[in-house]
């Protein structure tokens, strides 16, 4: 692989964007059936937490797309030349809820790009900051960073996976079937196509199977943390562990720690995402 020109790629930085949505009832009643039973209860007329990672999904033309089903790399973010791109984590600061009917509007902001070498070998890790915005004014500040990795190598071993806590003190199960990762690509036209292209997803970029969705782990885990906190948190941090692949049960899992909640992911003993809530 040729030597990634990071100096090029941190002209990307201070890049800007704004676009709008709509919280309306068919996103919200979408929501809800694709996570139900497991959001927090919310105030009638709010939306459910974390519904914010389903406004104003991007909606590249069919021609402008890259082999992935993502738009194509060196628009609003830069291009990196690694192959894969997932989540990594990020941070939710919740100022305010969202609400029926809200016309919001989500500035983000290209904030840092950064080149690291990795137990897979090279990373680049691209920095987003997200604000959205009602009437009322800020609801939502968050970090978003995602990662790119090299292409997946014949034989190539996985790293060992971390085993999960043993003390949950609230778990819910949930099945990864190919249907709820097509509900929740479709609610946010989401093109990656190792979520719902099987033969992509093992043969391209090498995963076990289809892969579970990053946002959706982490709205189950805000959910779960809002529900132990009897609130909704107002700083939620969230890391990706390890690709979670469908076709099993998963269960989110978390427990008081202190003032706030620790919280994760886990299938067949392994920990895929981790986070932390706290009230303030």
């Amino acid at each position: 692989m040729p030597p990634i020109d990071i100096d090029h790629l941190r002209g990307w930085i201070g890049r800007t964007r704004e676009v709008e949505d709509l919280v309306t009832p068919r996103l919200v009643a979408e929501y809800r059936a694709t996570l139900a039973p497991h959001l927090a209860p919310v105030p009638e007329g709010e939306a459910p937490l974390a519904l914010h990672w389903c406004l104003a999904p991007e909606t590249p033309p069919a021609d402008t797309l890259g082999p992935d089903g993502h738009a194509a790399k060196g628009g609003f973010l830069p291009p990196v030349p690694l192959p894969r791109r997932m989540w990594a984590g990020g941070e939710v600061e919740i100022l305010g809820p969202l609400r029926l009917g809200d016309r919001v509007a989500r500035r983000e902001t290209v904030s840092d790009v950064a080149v690291k070498e990795g137990r897979t070998g090279t990373l680049c890790f691209v920095t987003v900051r997200h604000e959205y915005l009602t009437e009322r004014g800020p609801a939502i500040r968050e970090r978003q960073d995602i990662v790119y990795r090299e292409a997946s190598r014949p034989g190539e071993a996985l790293p060992a996976p971390r085993m999960a806590p043993a003390e949950a003190e609230a778990a819910w199960s949930v099945e990864a079937n190919p249907v709820l990762l097509f509900r929740y690509s479709a609610m946010t036209f989401n093109g990656h196509r190792f979520h719902y292209d099987h033969p992509y997803a093992t043969g391209v970029e090498g995963y076990a199977g289809l892969v579970v969705h990053g946002p959706m782990q982490a709205s189950l885990l805000l959910n779960l943390a809002a529900v132990r906190l009897g609130r909704a948190p107002g700083r939620f941090r969230y890391r990706g562990v390890a690709p979670m692949t469908a076709g099993r049960r998963f269960t989110v899992a978390g427990r008081r720690e202190g003032d706030g909640v620790r919280a994760w992911t886990e299938a067949e003993g392994a920990v895929h995402m981790e986070a932390e809530a706290s009230g303030t």
